[in-house]
């Protein structure tokens, strides 16, 4: 069954959205003009997936070459995956649908531990065999990349190779050396040894691990005297990279759903804790000019109406203050807001949250990452309990009514005072936002992670905080803080522990990862799916001591797993930065200060950049923009009436995710939407009815109330049809007077047609599929509309089943050709019941079997 048939299905999954493809900016090439097939892989929900920039980057990048298609796949939830065991269908890309094992590379993103099972998951699913000794040469090359790559040994058994640092050049190199050894006909270990020979790829198999009887490695022995390490992969300076203009536009919300725009890649910072702090290095900061220019390309190609300013630590930037001030001043009339998730406490102040709070005030998260002076001296943090308050006092100053404390539990010498000190800046911080709001108490949140030690950071011979500890020291603050009214949220600290096992692991992990994965073990990142006793007794099973991974402090002259692998800093480094961190020695920031001999810089280059913001900004600050021409204020306002249709994969669009959609266009278009005033301005939009997800439509409608001079309704609904994705289409528009108030509630009744036999071209789904009989269509009919009642239970999600009787809401009920009804339906006031539930009764079927069947809705009776 190939990924078009599988599309019959998607009604029977919660969230079909994630599945569909042909999102905006999407690519999709002739597949047979093409050298190579790229999978580009996310373990994780499509949501997340596609909110990580890299992924973004990345596609772009390779769909740049014509010689290369790269296609995304991103794992299935539960329910997705249960449809392709049952239909014994392959997990495939988006695009195309490539299944797994059609592909050349797959590459999977690998940000987090937890995902791990997914990946395995992915592979089984896709058709690719686990282990890299089981696969053929018709089979891709598995290849992962990310921050967990510095330690990939607990599934190095899983992947042909790495690649450390970053990607936008190696993942070309990687492509074409697959390329032409398999155009030559070489097999998969002589492919290996082409990849081994770019910078920064690790091939696993091409090292051995022998082990102590202690447990501990003994020595990572290579098998070529020419690949003894492998060093990460540096980009000297990100200005020359071509802009990533075209991001992909997701059609459900996402979990950052917005553009972001990396403004600076690597931190100097020195923070003890922070491997992305040390991985990531050196800081390499973008011009201003070209800032500009992707975010204003970006909007355009997008029709997003935030934009993200990405970094470690965003207020670090060189000149941020003239950055937001020129950014602002081209965002502000097309009501776009800008963020900055990553500010450092001590880089906010009054001027970047004036210019943030000029659209509409995007969130604050500050990270003190702990309660007392001391342990923010140990990790090197930089910041003093007077900045973090002065900070909290320009926030609530500047009318914000909510802020985000984040803390960590666990640090190397906490004790308990440690612990409480956290209680207490959170309430000095509550105070002073009482104090700025005239008395009324400030929403404060603050948030507990466990701290758990990395590779390649000061911190990696330490032990973790195990489990117990963990439960008391939350137990402490829950009370605390809940006691001063502020909410506190924590992480699982049975998750950390997982975390921490894989994240200093070692080969030996990779039996526990396939029994977890075989007894079902999936998202483990989520709450709802993680369960721990399937994780103990796996490694019970394995024989396999979890605090042997996290609990012990390491000696100093140990063997770490990785230790073949490279990541610019010199371990001595790290030493020194152990001891600084145990007498409390600060360690300041190398951008700004003197070289702390990391080993990352030759000083030639690869070395710090630094932009010249200011002199780049002046220079910025005056040119026009395009983008910016329309949705001035004080233009005549006027409205339109458009005609449009639903039909294909856009069936699947939830009502939000259409009216997002639809937004997006109009923005794209270039067309000048009014919007509300207040806090959070919105577009002067009012839609049609939702429809019952999975329903297509030709008789949808939505006003639009629009702002400057006045255009053709034939001309607005071209340029609409430009830019909507195919599914859905405007019909016609027609201009309404200003002050007619439209309501989308006024319906009596409304018309479908139901093809059981599959759709109108027979493309969905056969008749023999639900067991219904031809003969028997008429006299099933006859037989419900002679009932008087007809009580069925109807489910909606998130609510208690409901008993309704449907009859008299069947206002008419006829077959108007082979397989294919005539479903009348009035509109109710008390309950809405769709099609599904109809059908499901009439033709007894459960409503899993029901919502199987295609609908399409010809006419709205008002």
């Amino acid at each position: 069954m190939n990924s078009t048939e599988i599309k019959r299905f998607l009604p029977l999954v919660r969230r079909p959205a994630r599945y569909i493809g042909g999102e905006v900016n999407s690519i999709k090439k002739d597949l047979a003009r093409v050298r190579l097939k790229f999978g580009m892989a996310f373990p994780d929900a499509y949501e997340v997936g596609m909110s990580h920039l890299g992924i973004q980057i990345l596609y772009q990048t390779l769909n740049a070459d014509a010689n290369i298609a790269c296609e995304r796949v991103f794992a299935p939830w539960t329910d997705m995956e249960l449809v392709l065991r049952e239909k014994g269908a392959r997990l495939s890309t988006l695009e195309s649908g490539i299944p797994l094992d059609g592909l050349d590379i797959l590459g999977f993103s690998l940000q987090y531990e937890m995902s791990y099972t997914n990946v395995l998951n992915m592979l089984d699913l896709g058709g690719v065999p686990l282990y890299t000794t089981q696969r053929e040469s018709r089979h891709p090359f598995v290849i992962g990349g990310g921050p967990i790559v510095y330690n990939p040994e607990p599934v190095a058994e899983f992947f042909d190779a790495f690649l450390l640092g970053d990607g936008e050049e190696a993942v070309i190199e990687i492509s074409y050396a697959v390329i032409e050894g398999r155009e030559k006909g070489e097999d998969r270990a002589d492919i290996l040894k082409r990849l081994s020979k770019i910078k920064g790829v690790y091939v696993p198999s091409f090292f051995e691990v022998e082990y102590n009887s202690d447990k501990t490695v003994k020595k990572v022995v290579p098998l070529f005297e020419s690949y003894k390490t492998v060093r990460k992969r540096i980009i000297p300076d990100i200005n020359a990279l071509n802009l990533p203009e075209r991001p992909v536009v997701p059609f459900m919300e996402t979990i950052h759903d917005r553009v972001t725009v990396e403004i600076t890649r690597g931190c100097t910072r020195s923070c003890r804790f922070c491997q992305a702090g040390m991985i990531y290095r050196p800081a390499r900061e973008r011009k201003p000019e070209l800032i500009e220019r992707l975010v204003e390309n970006a909007l355009k190609n997008t029709g997003y109406d935030e934009v993200s300013l990405l970094s470690l630590s965003a207020g670090d930037y060189t000149g941020i203050e003239g950055l937001l001030s020129m950014l602002m001043r081209r965002l502000v009339e097309k009501n776009v807001a800008l963020s900055l998730p990553s500010l450092r406490v001590g880089t906010l102040n009054a001027t970047l949250a004036k210019e943030i709070k000029k659209v509409r005030k995007t969130g604050f998260t500050l990270a003190p990452e702990a309660g007392s002076e001391r342990l923010r001296q140990l990790i090197n943090k930089g910041i003093s309990e007077a900045d973090l308050l002065k900070c909290s006092s320009e926030i609530f100053s500047l009318g914000w009514r909510s802020l985000k404390l984040y803390f960590m539990i666990g640090l190397p010498t906490e004790t308990d005072d440690d612990v409480n000190e956290i209680t207490r800046l959170a309430a000095c911080v509550k105070k002073i936002g009482r104090e700025a709001s005239n008395g009324r108490a400030p929403q404060l949140n603050a948030a507990a992670a466990t701290f758990i030690p990395k590779p390649f950071t000061p911190f990696q011979w330490e032990p973790q905080l195990p489990y117990a500890e963990c439960v008391r020291k939350q137990a402490l603050l829950k009370k605390s803080l809940t006691a001063r009214k502020i909410d506190f949220k924590w992480h699982d600290p049975r998750m950390s522990i997982l975390e921490g096992v894989f994240s200093r692991g070692d080969r030996r992990l990779s039996k526990v990862l396939v029994n977890a994965f075989k007894k079902g073990c999936r998202f483990d990142g989520w709450s709802e799916q993680f369960n721990f006793s399937v994780w103990e007794g796996v490694f019970r099973e394995e024989d396999v001591d979890m605090a042997f991974y996290t609990s012990r402090r390491r000696p100093l002259d140990e063997v770490f797993p990785w230790d073949h692998l490279d990541a610019g800093i010199n371990k001595d480094f790290l030493l020194k930065e152990l001891k600084n961190a145990l007498e409390l020695s600060y360690t300041p920031d190398c951008k700004v200060d003197k070289c702390s001999a990391c080993g990352v810089c030759d000083h030639k280059t690869v070395k710090n950049i630094v932009a010249n913001a200011k002199d780049d900004i002046e220079k910025t600050v005056g040119a026009p923009s395009g983008l910016y021409e329309t949705g001035k204020q004080g233009l005549e306002a006027h409205k339109l009436k458009f005609a449009f249709s639903k039909t294909g994969d856009m069936r699947f669009l939830g009502h939000l995710e259409l009216v997002t959609a639809v937004t997006r266009a109009f923005r794209r278009a270039g067309l000048s939407v009014k919007y509300s005033e207040g806090f959070h301005p919105l577009p002067k939009f009012v839609f049609s009815q939702p429809l019952p997800v999975g329903v297509e439509s030709v008789d949808e409608w939505l006003v639009a109330e629009l702002e400057g001079e006045r255009v053709r309704p034939d001309d607005v609904a071209g340029r609409l049809n430009k830019e909507l994705p195919e599914g859905l289409r405007i019909l016609s528009g027609a201009y309404l007077p200003l002050k007619v108030n439209h309501s989308s509630g006024i319906i009596k009744e409304v018309e479908y047609l139901a093809f059981l036999n599959g759709g109108p071209e027979g493309e969905y789904l056969p008749l023999s599929g639900l067991n219904i009989m031809p003969e028997s269509i008429d006299g099933i009919l006859r037989e419900f509309l002679n009932k008087d009642f007809a009580v069925v239970s109807v489910v909606r999600e998130g609510k208690p089943p409901a008993e309704v009787d449907i009859r008299p809401l069947v206002a008419g009920l006829s077959r108007t050709g082979e397989g294919t009804l005539k479903l009348v339906l009035k509109k109710s006031q008390s309950v809405s019941v769709r099609p599904s539930d109809v059908l499901a009764h009439i033709f007894s079927l459960s409503l899993r079997e029901a919502s199987l069947i295609p609908v399409l809705k010809i006419k709205t009776i008002q």
